[in-house]
């Protein structure tokens, strides 16, 4: 994973998402129009925390959001969703 030079600030994380499912389990093609977003990515940065909590994610873990979370941004040509920890629902 290269390093990224972005650094979020307090309870934020940096998610890079990863690619939406381009068949079904039975084989089946998904066009573009019917790709869902994804709901799984890998952290590439972490903030401080705030003063009354530490983080509970650390870089590379691989984690569950919820579908309309973040706020989606492109860097370096890369997508990536900056989100609050709390958005956050589970570690894999």
């Amino acid at each position: 994973m290269a390093k990224v030079k972005i650094k979020p600030l307090a309870d934020r994380v940096l998610v890079k998402p990863m690619a939406a499912e381009t068949k079904t389990a039975s084989g089946i093609i998904i066009p573009d129009t019917a790709k869902e977003k994804p709901q799984k990515g890998q952290v590439v940065a972490v903030g401080p925390g705030t003063k009354d909590e530490d983080m509970t994610v650390k870089e590379g873990d691989t984690v569950l959001y919820g579908k309309y979370s973040g706020t989606e941004l492109k860097f370096d040509g890369a997508d990536y969703l900056m989100m609050r920890e709390s958005d956050i629902l589970a570690i894999i």
